[in-house]
C-alpha cells in the first residue's frame, strides 16, 4: 500500500510540474510579447520570401506536410488576393520600397477577375484584399477602377427575390440558393463602391444580404451555420447545412470569426445596431468555448476534441472582428472586452507553438481548411498570415491611440 502512494504521490508532482512548466512558459511568452519585434521578424520574412518569386500569375495559399516552401494556386483560386494583401500589409509598417514592387506586382494580374463574369462571391477576398489595400496605400487611381468593376461583377450574383448574393453558382444543385456566412466579408466591396463612385444600390445589396444571413444563418444560442438554402423563386429559407464544419448544427470556428467580423464591418458602414449586436452575440459565443490555450479547434463541436487539428486562421480573422467591434461599442467595459480578447488571440498567434519561425516559409502553424474532405489539414494557410498580419497591425494602432 505504501508502494502505491507513494508512485501516486510521485505521479500527482510529476503532473503537477508539468502543468505548472506549462503556465510559466505561457505567462513567460505574454510578457514578452513585444508587438514591434514581431513585425519586424514577420515583414523580414515575409521580404525574403516575396524576393525569390518572379512568376506573379501563381499565389502562394498552403505548405504542404514536410515541405517548407509555398504551394500555388491560379489567379482564380479563391485565395489569390491573401499574398499580395499582405505584401502591401508588409509595406505599410515598413516603408520598404522593394514590398511595395512585388505587392504591385502580385495585385495587377488579378484585374482580369473584375472584367470577367462572377465564378462566386470571393471576388472581394481576390480584389479587396489586394487592389483594396493597394488603393488604399497609394490612391493609385487605376485600381480605384478596378475596385468599381469588381463591386459590379460581384452584384450580379444578388437575388432580390431571395435578398441575398449567390455565394457558389456551382453548388446549386445541392443548395439550391446557397448564401455562406463567409460571404459577409464580401460586403465590404459593396459598401466601399457606393460610397466611392459606385452605383448606390451597391449599399442596398449588401445591407440586404447581411439581413438575410442574420436572420436565417445566425442561430438563437450566437452560433452560425455555414451555409444557408434558399428556394430561388419564392426567397424561403429552406434550411441550414455545413459545408466545411463538422455537422450542420455544429460550430464551425472559421465561420464563427467569419461571422464576428462581417457583422462588425456591417454595422460599420450601416449604422443599423441589429448587426451591432449580433456581432456581439456572435463574439461572445466564440469566446465562451475557447479551450484553455486560447486558440480555437478547428469545429467547436467535434467529438473527438481535443485529438482534433486547431485552427490558427480561425483565431486571426476572430482576432481582426474583435479588434473592429471593440471600437465600435460604447460601453467602456465592452470595448476592453473585445480589445482585450483580441489581444489575446494575437499574443497566443504569436507564441513559440504558433510561430512557424524557421521551420517554412509561412508565419503561421497549425489551420485547417476543409476537414471533412481532408484537405489542407494542420498546415500553413495564406489567409490566416493575412489576417494575422491585419490583426498586428490593428493592435498597434489601437495601442498607439
Amino acid at each position: 500500500m505504501r508502494v502505491v502512494k507513494l508512485v501516486s504521490f510521485l505521479v500527482l508532482s510529476l503532473i503537477f510540474a508539468c502543468n505548472s512548466a506549462k503556465k510559466e512558459r505561457s505567462l513567460n511568452e505574454a510578457s514578452k510579447f513585444n508587438i514591434e519585434n514581431i513585425l519586424k521578424n514577420n515583414v523580414e520574412k515575409i521580404k525574403t520570401v516575396a524576393q525569390t518569386y518572379t512568376r506573379f500569375d501563381s499565389f502562394p495559399r498552403h505548405v504542404n506536410k514536410n515541405n517548407t516552401q509555398w504551394s500555388f494556386v491560379k489567379t482564380t483560386d479563391w485565395c489569390s488576393g491573401f499574398y499580395p494583401g499582405m505584401l502591401w500589409y508588409a509595406y505599410e509598417y515598413s516603408g520598404d520600397e522593394g514590398l511595395k514592387k512585388q505587392a504591385v506586382n502580385f495585385t495587377e494580374p488579378l484585374k482580369v477577375i473584375a472584367y470577367s463574369s462572377a465564378r462566386n462571391h470571393d471576388i472581394g477576398f481576390q480584389l479587396y484584399c489586394s487592389y483594396g489595400n493597394g488603393y488604399r496605400l497609394t490612391g493609385n487611381q487605376n485600381y480605384k477602377e478596378v475596385l468599381l468593376a469588381a463591386a459590379d461583377t460581384l452584384a450580379t450574383l444578388y437575388n432580390p427575390k431571395v435578398g441575398s448574393i449567390l455565394s457558389w453558382p456551382s453548388q446549386i444543385k445541392r443548395y439550391k440558393h446557397n448564401t455562406i456566412i463567409d460571404n459577409m466579408m464580401n460586403l465590404e466591396l459593396l459598401f466601399w463602391a457606393a460610397k466611392n463612385g459606385g452605383d448606390k444600390s451597391l449599399y442596398n445589396i449588401a445591407k440586404s444580404h447581411a439581413e438575410q444571413t442574420m436572420k436565417h444563418l445566425v442561430r438563437e444560442d450566437g452560433s452560425a451555420f455555414h451555409v444557408g438554402s434558399f428556394d430561388m423563386e419564392t426567397g424561403a429559407f429552406l434550411q441550414g447545412y455545413t459545408h466545411q464544419g463538422y455537422a450542420n448544427e455544429s460550430m464551425w470556428a472559421r465561420g464563427q470569426g467569419w461571422g464576428i467580423y462581417g457583422f462588425a464591418m456591417a454595422y460599420r458602414e450601416t449604422g443599423d445596431s441589429n448587426f451591432l449586436n449580433t456581432a456581439i452575440k456572435l463574439s461572445d459565443k466564440f469566446l465562451e468555448r475557447l479551450p484553455e490555450d486560447g486558440i480555437p479547434f478547428w469545429d467547436f463541436d467535434d467529438p473527438k476534441i481535443p485529438n482534433v487539428p486547431k485552427d490558427a486562421s480561425a483565431a486571426a480573422v476572430a482576432a481582426c472582428g474583435l479588434m473592429e467591434l471593440s471600437g465600435l461599442v460604447q460601453d467602456e467595459k465592452l470595448k476592453s472586452k473585445y480589445f482585450n480578447a483580441g489581444k489575446t488571440l494575437v499574443e497566443n498567434l504569436s507564441s513559440s507553438a504558433y510561430l512557424s519561425h524557421a521551420k517554412n516559409d509561412a508565419l503561421l502553424l497549425h489551420s485547417t481548411g476543409n476537414h471533412p474532405k481532408n484537405k489542407e489539414m494542420d498546415v500553413p494557410i495564406i489567409y490566416a498570415d493575412y489576417y494575422y498580419m491585419e490583426a498586428l497591425l490593428r493592435l498597434k494602432k489601437l495601442e498607439n491611440i
